[in-house]
């Protein structure tokens, strides 16, 4: 019997439950993220479709193999869907790009090389598809092996853009009904798409004295009232990370192509699936020692993920017991010092290497899994930035982001309106089609590059994903 982990409580939920995308305990207060372990004999197989190449690290897979349904026939269940998706988008899944760009190096005078991976050309535009793809695969093995009736109810997700984009091609694809919560200020474009592929859509205003994102809240009003959540949120459905994952393996493959270990990963963070997705699912299949140090990049419109990493620093100092290391968290800064915060993060990552550290984080993360308003909570006022697309009130999956953080020397990094500005137009020269939200995370290198905390040669890893529409 196969099962899935809460991360937050521990609880075991089996795979072949009816609904084993959320923890039972979830809405106690405490964070609930539901994810299966790493997968045995799961090494990437020679399709270019990653929900091929990857799918014996899948859930999925495993489900329609402790029932009976064989991998040709689990296989041909892949091909009819990626073949649906590409009649409706024009494109189905494939590998993504990854490569070096001297163009961003030279107009970001960075010392060492830029590697980018664009996912600007996948289904919808962007690497939300992945997420949901990985979704309706689960769901379809439910109804194959008899845990879900084919009558499915509604699907429901929340979002501004390329998450409701992508939604919208899986579901018209799958040829099932989807509710789409959008704010006010949603993209037009987007919104007629969204319309001529079917979504049904509703446009939620913020109320006076309501904390949080209305979008959001309707979301889990439709899930209350029996919608399947067909969202990007780890905490509301935990195999969504795991399509997020397939952008982990491969671009873990492309950098050992180009050999390209250590440096730093920047990933833009919203509601965080991406970079949880992607963190994850590189401490699965790369060491340690090889991976980069994870930078999570918001804005300062709004940097929930930034606001608990502050506040678990201190929680993990005070741990710890090291009176100057808890000095050092208590001084840093809401938007980041790079100087002071890689300070910060590199002794923290020494502590960390001992048993003792590793006990102090395991107890740290615990504490913040249980208690979660005391380090993520909705951001008090409406947020606002050109990188409209990550500005999610909360991130949703922020535990493990910190976890990565912390371990790997990283830190989270706010970008302002300037850099991020200067970020999409320097991507928009090198030619690459990624809208403002698609190169924040590029953003976040800028930051650090005019802190002068990069080093000569160290690589640097972005993600450019979210098609300018």
């Amino acid at each position: 019997m196969l099962n899935l982990i809460c991360q937050g409580c521990g609880r075991a939920v089996p795979l072949d439950a009816s609904a084993p995308w959320r923890c039972p305990s979830a809405g106690d207060g405490g964070d609930h993220v539901l994810a299966a372990p790493p997968y045995p004999n799961s090494a990437a197989g020679p399709e270019s479709n990653p929900f091929l190449r990857y799918r014996r690290a899948m859930s999925a897979w495993h489900l329609a193999q402790q029932h009976g349904l064989g991998d040709a026939d689990y296989t041909r269940l892949v091909r009819d869907l990626d073949e649906r998706v590409a009649a409706v988008d024009g494109v189905g899944f494939a590998q993504t790009p990854f490569g070096r760009s001297l163009a961003l190096q030279q107009s970001a005078a960075v010392p060492g090389p830029i590697y980018v991976k664009d996912e600007t050309a996948a289904p919808g535009g962007s690497h939300k598809a992945r997420h949901l793809m990985g979704l309706a695969l689960f769901a379809q093995v439910q109804q194959r092996v008899g845990l879900l009736s084919a009558e499915l109810p509604r699907l429901a997700i929340a979002s501004c853009g390329n998450a409701a984009l992508a939604a919208a091609v899986i579901a018209r694809a799958w040829q099932r009904s989807l509710d789409v919560f959008i704010p006010p200020d949603a993209n037009p474009r987007v919104v007629a798409r969204l319309q001529a592929l079917g979504a049904q859509v509703a446009i939620c205003q913020r109320q006076p004295g309501v904390a949080g994102d209305p979008c959001y809240h309707a979301f889990l009003q439709a899930v209350a009232n029996g919608a399947l959540p067909f969202c990007c949120q780890g905490s509301d459905n935990g195999l969504t990370i795991e399509g997020g994952q397939t952008l982990a393996f491969e671009l873990a493959e492309q950098m050992a192509g180009a050999d390209v270990r250590g440096g730093r990963l920047f990933v833009q963070v919203g509601g965080g699936a991406l970079a949880s997705s992607v963190w994850q699912g590189l401490a699965q299949v790369v060491p340690a020692q090889q991976r980069p140090r994870l930078h999570p990049v918001q804005t300062r419109g709004a940097f929930p993920l930034r606001r608990a990493w502050l506040a678990l620093a201190v929680e993990v100092a005070q741990t710890l017991g090291d009176p100057a290391l808890l000095d050092r968290a208590r001084a840093l800064t809401p938007t980041g010092d790079p100087q002071q915060d890689q300070v910060f993060a590199k002794d923290l990552q020494v502590h960390l290497a001992s048993p003792a550290g590793q006990s102090a984080l395991a107890q740290t993360l615990a504490t913040a899994a249980s208690e979660r308003a005391r380090f993520m909570w909705p951001w008090e006022e409406a947020p606002h930035s050109v990188a409209h697309g990550i500005l999610d009130d909360e991130t949703y999956d922020w535990l493990a982001l910190l976890r990565g953080t912390l371990e790997s020397g990283g830190f989270p990094v706010v970008a302002s309106e300037e850099q991020l500005e200067r970020a999409h137009a320097q991507g928009r020269a090198a030619g690459y089609r990624a809208d403002p939200t698609g190169t924040s995370g590029f953003a976040g290198l800028l930051v650090l590059a005019e802190a002068g905390v990069l080093a000569a040669a160290e690589p640097a890893v972005v993600l450019f994903t979210g098609v300018e529409r």
